[in-house]
């Protein structure tokens, strides 16, 4: 069998895809052939892959950049099932990259057993040409009253036979009491397979966790894996979900900025990695505004970025009066920018006929561009390239939405892909626009050029993608130094026997 072994966590955010990224680099330099794997994955933030037959699919982004931590492109196989909330209590259900439909949480507990065959297909699939799986659950194994079904953490873990690490995040606090407390509340058969324990996140002076094993020993039986010390870098690879925004896109070099961005953050934004890569830009300053703050009245740029639920975040905008800041900030010559959702949001209205993003209906846009989109209940995925038109720059990314817009701004579109199709939409002076392709700031040149038209005097930075691979292998250098790599290999080569 493949080696494989899986990291679960005390909680969510505890750093689990940041492991796995990091090892899945550290073991591909070693010359294994690993894979990442997450048998379920939650998160607005998502990345096209192949799926079977060729199609593109989506997976989670996380699970795209431990793909290229690994050295291969990402693959559906990767994140069988993934959930993208749309609303407070339901979410778009993916399998196998592709939507199956909707389903509040309830349906969705109910749907988990019959989706647990997919899910072990697309592990035994992605087992067929690796050396190494390295998975990665979700939450946590101690939410006892999800057990039932589970597919995410201990369930595929004992459908699939495998041993786990359980990863507790010390920065929270408390970390001694959440992996005792989790080994705790866990079966026995469960307990048993878990094989030892890492933890994350550790600022200062790491001796002072010496006395800490022992006392985690004597509870569970579990032995350290290491403890891994802060890694300031990470903030430079992409965020896996809303709950990693935290912190994020402060601007702190605000005042002082040649370029100023304002983003609103909406409850169900999405694919807001298409931020990073002008967020990380010198001279740039990228903020993202929360509920009950005004957009800046100094900003450059108005940013909206995608959203899962157009029309529920447009009542949000609302709300906020973000729809009255983004008028003025029009009206006195700022830049207003919209991708995917974002673009959809900035025209006139958005007809929702089949009840795509909740009940059937209508809601009007910002007005801000000819146009008017209609929901459609099939999504467009697909790589896209091609030239931007007023920028004369190349440009590549992917489509990823519901949705079909048309209008007489349309007419001024912002892209022309390879095969002569037109994308987007613009005003007749260029500064409201808006693209249904997520992926652009990531290409040099094309970012260089879009800044450029925010102030002229704008400096290139280093090149992105290439400083993501350099984070990732500054990753794996620091975990080869903190973790015992060779006892995860023998955990996951034997079973921790």
């Amino acid at each position: 069998m493949t080696a494989t072994i899986m990291f679960q966590g005390t909680g969510s955010d505890v750093g689990k895809s940041l492991v796995v990224g990091g090892l899945a680099r550290l073991f591909a330099r070693q010359g294994i052939a690993v894979r990442p794997f997450k048998p379920q994955n939650m998160s607005n933030n998502a990345a096209p892959a192949l799926g079977p037959g060729g199609l593109y699919g989506e997976i989670g982004r996380a699970q795209a950049l431990q793909a290229r931590a690994a050295g291969i492109d990402p693959s559906t196989d990767m994140n069988p099932v993934l959930l993208k909330p749309q609303t407070d209590i339901g979410a778009q259900v993916v399998v196998d990259g592709r939507v199956i439909g909707n389903a509040d949480a309830r349906a969705y507990h109910k749907m988990k057993p019959d989706l647990l065959a997919a899910v072990l297909a697309a592990y035994h699939r992605l087992s067929e040409d690796a050396e190494l799986i390295l998975v990665e659950g979700a939450g946590s194994p101690a939410e006892m009253n999800l057990r039932a079904g589970d597919i995410a953490n201990m369930g595929f873990a004992e459908a699939a036979d495998i041993p786990v690490a359980l990863i507790g995040d010390i920065e929270r606090g408390g970390v001694i009491a959440a992996l005792v407390g989790t080994w705790t509340l866990l079966p026995a058969a469960e307990q048993a397979r878990l094989k030892g324990y890492i933890v994350n996140r550790f600022r200062g002076d790491i001796s002072l966790f010496d006395d800490a094993p022992p006392i985690i020993a004597a509870h569970t039986g579990l032995n350290s894996l290491g403890v891994i010390p802060w890694f300031d870098e990470a903030r430079h690879l992409p965020a896996e979900d809303t709950a990693s925004l935290q912190g994020r896109y402060t601007a702190d070099n605000w005042s002082g900025a040649l370029i100023r961005i304002a983003v609103p953050l909406l409850p169900r934004i999405a694919n807001f990695d298409d931020l990073d890569p002008l967020a990380e830009a010198p001279d740039v300053a990228l903020k993202l505004i929360e509920p009950g703050n005004p957009l800046p009245s100094d900003a450059d740029l108005i940013l909206l970025a995608g959203s899962k639920s157009t029309r529920g975040d447009l009542d949000t905008l609302r709300q906020n009066a973000w729809d009255t800041d983004i008028q003025a900030a029009a009206h006195r010559g700022a830049h207003v920018f919209g991708i995917c959702g974002g673009y959809q949001m900035l025209g006139r209205t958005i007809h929702d006929p089949h009840g795509v993003e909740g009940a059937p209906g209508v809601t009007p846009g910002l007005g801000l561009l000819d146009v008017d989109t209609v929901m459609s209940s099939e999504k467009k995925l697909a790589p896209a390239s091609g030239v931007a038109l007023t920028l004369e720059r190349n440009f590549s990314g992917f489509e990823m939405h519901m949705g079909v817009t048309t209008g007489k701004d349309t007419t001024l579109p912002f892209l022309q892909f390879l095969d002569g199709r037109m994308d987007g939409a613009q005003s007749s002076d260029g500064r409201i626009a808006g693209t249904y392709v997520h992926g652009l700031f990531a290409e040099d040149p094309f970012r260089a050029e879009f800044l450029a038209q925010l102030n002229p005097h704008h400096r290139n930075g280093a090149p992105w993608n290439s400083q993501i691979d350099v984070t990732l292998d500054a990753l794996a250098d620091h975990l080869a130094e903190h973790l015992d790599t060779a006892g995860i290999l023998h955990i996951a080569r034997r079973g921790g026997a």
